[in-house]
C-alpha cells in the first residue's frame, strides 16, 4: 500500500519536473486515487485489512487461540449416568441409578412391562434382545402355574377323599 503512495508522488513529481514550475499547476487527484491514497496511508490503518509492518502487534489478552492451544473447557456440559437394568428368569426386574461414583438409587423393582416399553422408546436393537427375555420369562412363569393348577387339583383330590 506504500508502495501506491510512492508512485503517486513519483508521477507527480516527474509531471512537475518535466513543466516549468510556475507555468503548470500541480496535477489534480481523482477521487480513486485519492481513495486509494487514503487508504493506503499510515495514519488511517483502521480501514486496512493488514496492519503495518512497522507496528508491532498488540499482545490480545485472554488465553490465545488456534490448533496449538487446544482449550480444555467443554462446549456442552456432560453428565455421566449409568442405569443398569437386571432381570431374573423369574421376570423381576430391578434398576439402580448411578451419578458418577455416588449411587442415587439401588435395587428399585420395576415391572417387566415398563421395561418392554423403555426399551421400544430408546431404541428399536435395545427392544428386541429385551422382549425376548422377556417371552422367556413368561414361558417359564406360564409352565410354573401349569404345574402349580395341576399340583393344586391333586391336592384336591386328595382333601375330596378324606372328606368322603
Amino acid at each position: 500500500m506504500t508502495v501506491d503512495v510512492l508512485t503517486h508522488d513519483e508521477e507527480t513529481a516527474s509531471a512537475s519536473a518535466s513543466a516549468p514550475a510556475s507555468a503548470a499547476p500541480a496535477p489534480e487527484v481523482s477521487a480513486d486515487e485519492a481513495t486509494v491514497t487514503e487508504s493506503a496511508s499510515p495514519a488511517s490503518s483502521e480501514g486496512s485489512a493488514e496492519p503495518a509492518a512497522e507496528e508491532a502487534p498488540k499482545p490480545k489478552r485472554g488465553r490465545p487461540k488456534g490448533a496449538a492451544t487446544a482449550s480444555t473447557a467443554k462446549k456442552t456440559r456432560t453428565v455421566e449416568l449409568t442405569l443398569t437394568v437386571t432381570g431374573t428368569a423369574d421376570g423381576e426386574w430391578q434398576a439402580e441409578l448411578k451419578n458418577g461414583s455416588k449411587w442415587v438409587a439401588k435395587g428399585l423393582e420395576i415391572p417387566a412391562a415398563a421395561v418392554s416399553r423403555a426399551a421400544k422408546e430408546l431404541h428399536a436393537d435395545l427392544s428386541g434382545p429385551i422382549d425376548e427375555v422377556i417371552n422367556q420369562a413368561r414361558e417359564a412363569q406360564a409352565a410354573k402355574v401349569a404345574a402349580l393348577e395341576a399340583e393344586l387339583e391333586k391336592a384336591k383330590q386328595a382333601l375330596a377323599e378324606l372328606d368322603a
